[in-house]
């Protein structure tokens, strides 16, 4: 059995452009998934990075 889920979680961050911007290459919401430690981030993190239905680096905010 498993003691408990541990200080590191799964996040999900996605494009904040994506959601707004009906003017983009292509249909869809870019999402990444990264780790974050519970303990020491307890706000929700926001991270630039690279989106291809925008096609540039935009804020992706977490999600969930």
């Amino acid at each position: 059995m498993a003691k408990n889920k541990g200080v590191r979680i799964v996040i999900t961050l996605e494009c904040t452009e994506c959601r707004t911007n009906p003017d983009k290459r292509s249909p869809g919401v870019s999402r990444y998934t990264t780790t974050k430690n519970r303990r020491n981030t307890t706000a929700r993190l926001e991270l630039a990075k690279f989106c291809p239905h925008c096609n540039k680096h935009t804020a992706h905010k977490e999600i969930k």
